[in-house]
């Protein structure tokens, strides 16, 4: 298909893209939760932030204020200054305050002020995750159940051009809300089906194997994983009942039975695996698909349905002290999965959105879906693999 290898490779040198798994989500089911921009990955947060409660900036109809953080990172920081913060704390203001004014154009702030999820907005000088990794925004659980606080990173917004644009802060802004509602979120998670794999006799193929085999070769072995630990449908049902689309339609359909949403999804996915695998040029542009595809480290690709996220495509890696042993050698694995939430579209930061012709990522067709599930794991499954993000959310637990 040579027109696909043409649109392929500009695409690729896009940037990356970027949820929270409860730890009691073992790899074997669809976490109940997960944005798909940079910066977002992590949204965890260990250590309490030092705020100076006295410099809290109000906004009309805003029931959280604004602080600047008072830690360590200020007196740290290599040529910050109070006064720059200060001005990021003002561009920060604005741009809620342009928020607040027309709320309902943006449905997660909407929801976060509804629901009074958000104690306080604090703006450090710096803001990192527990692994030590720089974030431009970070989420964190507070002692109040069901309430969080937004971490602002004023470094990162200067070096970004935000600071005094408020106007362009805002889109950015209002898309980490996502974050804000979910990680509140205090309802009870649905718990995966169990199913059963074959560790033991997991085909566990080298690079070297993979880039000698025929194509035809290659889509033999995705089949051989199938019928073994691979596996298509999302193992918490959330395409049950639900209602799916044509290919290349915005409108949604109803189907015939409760499961129907649910098979044909996973034809659709087994039909785009084939591809990834299959075709020369998936294998030149995005190596890293085809080689995790077949060497034992993905597990699950499946469409779900989770309304309360708004990325539309998430990798999520079982973090490296979860790490489990498959084969006849008792090989350590991070298994990974690939999920694609059903009526979500891709954003411009994607770096597969010049795929989707602005569809829901149910209304892609099979040649679209390889490019965008290839996609996701070639910028995606490595950072994940190093990183793991179970234990992250962990850390942010209430205490």
């Amino acid at each position: 298909m040579p027109r696909m290898k043409m649109i392929l490779s500009p695409v690729c040198k896009l940037g990356t893209g970027a949820v929270i798994i409860t730890l009691g989500s073992l790899l074997l089911g669809v976490p109940a939760v997960l944005a798909n921009h940079k910066g977002s990955q992590g949204h965890a947060h260990s250590g309490t932030v030092d705020i100076d409660e006295s410099t809290g900036h109000g906004i009309p109809g805003v029931p959280f204020q604004v602080y600047r953080g008072k830690g360590k990172a200020f007196s740290e920081r290599e040529g910050s200054s109070i006064a720059e913060v200060d001005e990021t704390i003002q561009t920060v203001v604005d741009a809620l305050s342009q928020m607040a004014k027309d709320r309902t154009q943006y449905q997660r702030f909407d929801e976060a002020l509804t629901k009074g999820v958000l104690q306080k907005v604090i703006v450090e000088s710096q803001v990192f995750n527990g692994d030590g990794k720089e974030f431009m925004f970070l989420v964190a659980r507070t002692k109040q159940i069901g309430q969080v606080k937004l971490l602002i990173n004023a470094s990162t917004l200067k070096e970004r051009g935000f600071v005094n644009h408020p106007d362009q802060l805002v889109p950015v802004l209002a898309r980490e809300f996502q974050w804000v509602v979910s990680k509140a979120d205090t309802s009870k998670k649905r718990q995966p089906i169990s199913a059963e794999r074959d560790l033991e006799h997991v085909p566990i193929q080298t690079w070297k194997a993979i880039k000698s085999m025929i194509g035809t070769e290659r889509r033999k072995n995705l089949q051989a994983l199938f019928k073994g630990y691979l596996t298509t449908v999302d193992e918490y049902n959330s395409l049950q009942e639900q209602r799916y689309y044509d290919i290349g339609s915005v409108k949604s359909i109803s189907g015939a039975q409760s499961d129907s949403t649910t098979k044909l999804y996973d034809i659709r996915v087994r039909e785009a695996l084939q591809q990834i695998v299959g075709e020369p040029h998936f294998l030149e542009q995005t190596p890293k698909a085809v080689r995790n595809l077949l060497n034992g480290k993905i597990w699950n690709v499946a469409f779900t349905h989770i309304d309360s996220r708004d990325w539309a495509t998430r990798t999520r890696v079982v973090p490296k002290d979860k790490a489990i042993k498959v084969g006849t050698k008792g090989q350590l694995i991070q298994p990974g999965k690939i999920l694609l939430n059903l009526h979500r579209t891709a954003t411009p930061e994607d770096p597969y959105y010049a795929f989707t012709e602005d569809l829901p990522m149910g209304a892609l067709s099979k040649d679209q879906l390889a490019q965008v599930i290839a996609l996701e794991i070639e910028n995606q499954i490595i950072e994940k693999s190093m990183r793991g993000h179970v234990a992250e959310d962990a850390r942010t637990l209430p205490k």
